[in-house]
């Protein structure tokens, strides 16, 4: 290559050249301990904006002091160090949405654990977000079907309700969520469970249950396990809720599940001392309230207008020794929409789920049920509760009149009745024929050991011979006088055959 040929490349390259500024906030680690590192020198950064770290590690600026910024580190915090160089990026915390996080793992920046490769995310949403307003909203009318037959017959949920539930640890609570997701196969309804806390072998057991059951087609997991920083346990459930919005905007309904709240508020004390951020009742956090209300109000039912979708929300609550009126089950009982009360006592007899029926509630009841199951439940929680009342005085031996032993049989038949197997959910046209013929009277002369049984037999038969009555719970959700005729027709053939 020639001389001249050097000096026109040379021409070209500077002719070519522009200089380009790149502006980057940059700060120094001053102290780093426990999940968190102080920095100096971010002076115009915003709250809850996310920084790197050298190793690769994303913060999240949560305590915007006069002298430094107090940055939760959202990974391995052991190798930073004082001194370490910190960039801001200028975007508040966000985590990659898409279609494609369906059936996946994933842990709470929205990044896949199970194994099975990257996540392509059409787009970002943020963690935190302002909850849909009041002229967005509308009633709640849609039932959520959970298949399990007290909660669909007595404390119903319906679409864009937040329910809790609550109970001691090891009643069940989290069997009623996972009962809920499976139940939610072919009801066009989207799954989002966040696991806050949890032992992995725990979520491991989880995953296969809903894998087996077919549900992973239709649900997210997302995860911040035990041995994971306190920082992730703190954003997993806004990380779970952003998903369940993505999917919202899209007009569709998404069920979302918080197991458990109680890890939750924890984790954010554990932040919140170790930031110096003032302590409040009970050394709680004076603004644990607002923890978790910013995130149960982002579940509501959207009006048409505004893009339809609901988000449903199962928060779970763990109480110690039944005190529901702790600092934490108080704060969310009253940011719920009611709650169903799981019982140490009626689990250890057999009755499970362990639902306490006296004092679980949803406050938008039988509005979210189907006409059908409206008018075969309507009394069955005042019967319950009336039973519990005859039971503790029948206790004393006195002699009872024909009415109330007549009451007190019926009770103790839809006690039993009401038992079902774990991870069997039931579809809601099998429940109505089952309580039918129980608020009929069609199990008043059956053994009390028998009932399963009978119950068993009955919705079996009443599928191949009441064919009218399941068409018309499908399709009106209501029964016509020929298919209750049919249905009639189909328990007494059934009863007679069952007494031989």
């Amino acid at each position: 290559m020639n001389s001249n040929t050097i000096v026109e490349n040379l021409k070209k390259e500077i002719e070519n050249f522009s200089l380009q500024m790149k502006v980057e906030k940059v700060g120094k680690v001053v102290e780093v301990f426990d999940g968190i590192a102080k920095v100096s020198g971010l002076s115009d950064i915003k709250s809850s904006e996310m920084v790197t770290f050298p190793n690769g590690e994303t913060g999240v600026a949560l305590n915007l002091e006069e002298d430094a910024v107090g940055v939760i580190i959202l990974g391995d915090f052991s190798k930073i160090k004082e001194g370490d160089e910190v960039k801001a990026t200028g975007k508040i915390l966000e985590i990659p949405v898409g279609d494609s996080i369906l059936g996946r793992v994933v842990n709470a920046i929205g990044a896949p654990i199970d194994g099975k490769g990257a996540i392509k995310a059409s787009k970002t949403y943020p963690i935190e977000k302002v909850a849909p307003g009041v002229v967005t909203r509308q009633a709640v009318d849609q039932a959520v079907a959970t298949g399990i037959k007290v909660i669909d017959a007595i404390i119903p949920v319906g679409r864009g309700q937040r329910e809790l539930i609550i109970g001691d640890r090891q009643t069940g609570k989290t069997a009623i969520a996972i009962d809920a997701i499976l139940n939610q196969k072919g009801q066009n309804m989207i799954c989002v469970y966040v696991s806050i806390g949890q032992k992995d072998s725990k979520l491991r057991k989880l995953g296969a249950r809903l894998e087996a059951g077919g549900a992973m087609d239709y649900t997210v997991i997302v995860s911040a396990g035990a041995s994971e920083a306190a920082s992730m346990s703190y954003i997993a459930p806004y990380a779970g809720v952003s998903i369940a919005e993505y999917f919202m905007d899209q007009g569709k309904d998404v069920l979302i599940i918080y197991d458990d709240l109680s890890k939750h508020a924890v984790a954010y004390r554990e932040i919140s001392l170790l930031l110096r951020r003032p302590p409040g009742r009970e050394a709680y956090p004076g603004d644990v309230f607002y923890l978790h209300s910013r995130l149960l109000e982002r579940a509501c039912r959207r009006n048409a207008k505004y893009g339809g979708g609901s988000i449903t929300a199962l928060p779970i609550v763990e109480t110690q020794a039944g005190d529901v009126s702790a600092y934490i089950p108080t704060n969310v009982i009253s940011i719920t929409d009611g709650q169903i009360f799981l019982e140490t006592d009626l689990f250890y007899k057999g009755i499970r789920p362990a639902v306490n029926v006296g004092l679980s509630v949803s406050r938008v009841g039988s509005s979210a049920q189907i006409k059908g199951m409206k008018k075969v439940a309507g009394t069955l929680k005042l019967d319950l509760a009336q039973f519990r009342e005859l039971e503790a005085f029948a206790q004393f031996g006195s002699d009872l009149d024909e009415s109330t032993k007549k009451q007190l049989e019926r009770g103790k038949r839809a006690v039993e009745v009401l038992k079902q197997l774990q991870y069997s959910p039931i579809k809601i046209e099998n429940q109505i024929v089952t309580l039918y013929a129980l608020t009929k009277g069609y199990m008043d002369d059956v053994a009390i050991d028998k009932i399963k049984e009978f119950e068993n037999g009955l919705v079996e038969y009443c599928e191949r011979h009441a064919k009218v009555f399941y068409k018309e719970i499908k399709e009106s959700k209501m029964w016509t006088d020929k298919g209750e005729m049919e249905l009639k027709k189909a328990i007494a053939d059934f009863k007679v055959g069952f007494s031989k």
